[in-house]
């Protein structure tokens, strides 16, 4: 039996390592991967563990929290790397040894295994780690959607009707090059109600289908993607209309709360914008403690964002130049 093992950072999961992978599960029966962790970037062990498993749930993965931290070739840092991936491997027998680092010759050796050398030249995959993290954007083409989509900057918008949500959107991806979501459910309404009303079934709609756009529109996206509301947001409207909400729309609401990563809240400070479509500046004000009343039931934190355009667009700004991906961490 054929048994190969890999390792690295991962930092973030690109088409190189897709194709170490690849070629391996071509070639052995079983294979481990080593992910380390590492304070090169802020996407945590788990994460870039769970890309590789989601992409190849055959592979058995070993997560390394403990890894030294010596990287280089002198005989003492060589020692310490190899004494660790054996502890890790716990006795397990490692036939073929996969790399595209210098490493591979000492490790293989170390494991008793053939030194299997994959696109050392960066040939076949002209891309690093190191290409990715500084230019994440240019360098799309290297990411799986999966990845790729897992590394934007996921930004919600709420509020009540007539708040600014709608032009703030546009202005922030103007603002930051990039691109945003528009708000599915006044799309959908505008399109299926009757005397202004649309049924329970009908709100089960809408969830899925913004999902299902954003998902596209985040492979387009240049860091950040800008959402005009979330399901969190139908589903405040369903209660409102039918003090109730379906099952499918509770479940995305839900989700809502940990798919994004900031959350906006515009204020009512602007004047209210009379259309046909709107129910009165009295409606608004009570919509709008309805979704500030749903946010702190679900213990979703959020920015309250007050002014004009501009002071809004520098607010955001503000608050996203201190933020870091993954990085939970405030102040």
């Amino acid at each position: 039996m054929k048994t190969g093992l890999t390792l690295g950072k991962f930092a973030p999961f690109h088409r190189g390592h897709q194709h170490m992978v690849e070629t391996a599960l071509a070639e052995v029966d079983h294979l481990y991967v080593m992910v380390y962790h590492t304070d090169v970037t802020s996407v945590p062990l788990q994460v870039r563990a769970g890309w590789i498993k989601a992409l190849y749930p055959e592979v058995t993965i070993i997560e390394a929290w403990d890894g030294p931290e010596g990287y280089g070739d002198t005989p003492e840092i060589k020692k310490i790397q190899e004494d660790y991936i054996l502890k890790k491997l716990n006795g397990r027998k490692i036939t073929h040894f996969y790399s595209s680092e210098f490493y591979g010759d000492h490790v293989s050796t170390a494991l008793g295994a053939v030194d299997r050398r994959v696109d050392e030249a960066r040939s076949f995959v002209p891309i690093s780690g190191t290409r990715v993290r500084a230019q994440m954007f240019l360098n799309r083409e290297y990411l799986s959607d999966l990845v790729y989509r897992d590394l934007i900057v996921k930004v919600c918008l709420m509020g009540a009707p007539s708040t600014g949500k709608s032009t703030l959107t546009k202005a922030l991806a103007s603002h930051f090059d990039t691109v945003a979501m528009p708000e599915y459910g006044a799309e959908y309404w505008l399109a299926n109600h009757v005397d202004r009303r649309i049924s329970l079934a009908q709100f089960e709609e809408i969830a899925p289908e913004h999902i299902r756009r954003e998902d596209d529109l985040l492979l387009q996206a240049n860091k950040y993607l800008f959402s005009d509301t979330c399901p969190i947001t139908t589903y405040v409207f369903a209660r409102d209309y039918h003090s109730d909400a379906g099952p499918i729309l509770t479940r995305f609401a839900r989700e809502a709360e940990k798919r994004y990563d900031l959350f906006f809240l515009c204020d009512t400070d602007i004047p209210y914008a009379d259309t046909w479509d709107r129910s009165g500046d009295q409606k608004r004000h009570w919509f709008q403690q309805q979704i500030i009343g749903d946010l702190a039931e679900r213990r979703v934190p959020y920015f309250v964002l007050r002014g004009t355009l501009e002071e809004r667009i520098t607010r955001v700004a503000e608050v996203l130049a201190g933020y870091e991906k993954y990085g939970n961490v405030l102040g």
